[in-house]
């Protein structure tokens, strides 16, 4: 990061940790697939997928804005 590109550099640390977050709602999916399940702990389960399908839709946002703003940069469009 430099201070030559204050926006940039904000919107690659939100990318980066929106990916953060993603990972650990991955990591928090797997953790619960990886026992034996009781009723309780198949809804656990299936709340972590639909917690890690929105951390990744926030992901491809970020990464959006991110790479927009670099064609922008860089392109200038």
């Amino acid at each position: 990061m430099s201070d030559e590109y204050p926006e940039l550099d904000r919107l690659q640390a939100e990318y980066k940790k929106a990916v953060e977050a993603w990972i650990a709602a991955i990591r928090n999916e797997e953790a619960l697939a990886s026992v034996n399940h009781t009723v309780a702990e198949v809804d656990q389960w299936e709340n972590a997928h639909f917690t890690e399908d929105a951390m990744r839709s926030k992901v491809k946002a970020a990464k959006s804005e991110y790479e927009d703003a670099l064609r922008q940069k860089f392109f200038g469009f």
